[in-house]
């Protein structure tokens, strides 16, 4: 087992914390959490990979143990999240990294791959969107509604997203035995978007989700021309995002692959061995 540190660092003036495992001078990877969790849903990945890469694993701003100033304080965008991961980065000297992305983490990675195309050896998504075809209308007709017309008549149903029932829902929908999903994991979600202040957090990015949406078809033609290695391993019964984003991947990145998993949102929870199994399996063959 490989000893993974807890640090933090200053970026604009915002204390961002972050996970850190491996050596220094190994192939970097950072992995980028979605919502409503933190660097928290990757403690069981990194010791897994530390012996190889070198691992970065950031709160964002707003989530986990980063610093989470009220949105009066701060303009809450995936602009500005990707901002701050890109700082982050500089601060620690990293030029060269692939980036493992999983719901919010795909469109601040996105953002990061394509203000620096350079710096990217790999892209791996699970459970991670860039494409239209992944967005399952059940769970998103509400947050379109909010984003284009934010007010009472559309917030109660998106602020519905940061109960504990909803968030539960995130983790054990499409697993086939949910008693593998700890209770620790929503409740330790709930507990932090319950945090005073933190619901307009949320709710300010909900409403600038909407603005991912632009960046798709840059992203596609990043995938075309830098030809950056690329894995999808997914959920196959996420109801968030669908398998059809998953599949869609294959349009534009060359030899790109992909793997559904008979599982959820978190695949992490419920299918950590196989995801780290295709992990370890193209990150070897494409980093060498």
């Amino acid at each position: 087992m490989h000893s993974v540190h807890h640090r933090t660092a200053t970026v604009d003036g915002h204390e961002i914390f972050y996970r850190e495992a491996g050596p220094a001078d190994a192939p970097a990877i950072i992995l980028l959490h979605g919502f409503p969790t933190s660097s928290f849903m990757f403690r069981e990945l990194i010791p897994l990979l530390a012996a190889d890469y070198h691992v970065i694993a950031p709160d964002h701003l707003g989530f986990g143990h980063s610093a989470a100033p009220l949105a009066g304080e701060f303009a809450y965008t995936f602009d500005a999240l990707a901002e701050l991961t890109s700082g982050l980065l500089d601060h620690l000297g990293l030029d060269r990294y692939a980036l493992y992305v999983q719901d919010y983490g795909a469109p601040i990675g996105w953002r990061l791959a394509l203000q620096h195309p350079e710096r990217i050896t790999a892209l791996v998504t699970q459970n991670g969107n860039g494409y239209e075809d992944g967005f399952v209308e059940s769970f998103w007709t509400d947050v379109w509604a909010y984003g284009a017309n934010p007010g009472p008549d559309t917030e109660p149903a998106v602020r519905a997203a940061l109960s504990i029932d909803a968030i539960r829902w995130q983790y054990v929908h499409g697993v086939p035995d949910p008693s593998l999903v700890s209770p620790d994991t929503w409740q330790h979600d709930f507990a932090l978007v319950s945090r005073e202040g933190n619901d307009e957090v949320q709710l300010a990015l909900f409403r600038d989700y909407q603005n991912n949406r632009p960046l798709y078809p840059l992203l596609h033609e990043f995938l075309r021309t830098s030809e950056v290695p690329v894995l999808a391993v997914w959920g196959r019964n996420d109801e968030i995002f669908g398998p059809a984003g998953a599949r869609a991947f294959a349009r534009d990145a060359k030899d790109a692959e992909v793997h559904l998993i008979n599982g959820g949102h978190f695949l992490l929870e419920s299918h950590l061995d196989v995801v780290a199994g295709y992990l370890r399996g193209f990150l070897g063959r494409v980093l060498g």
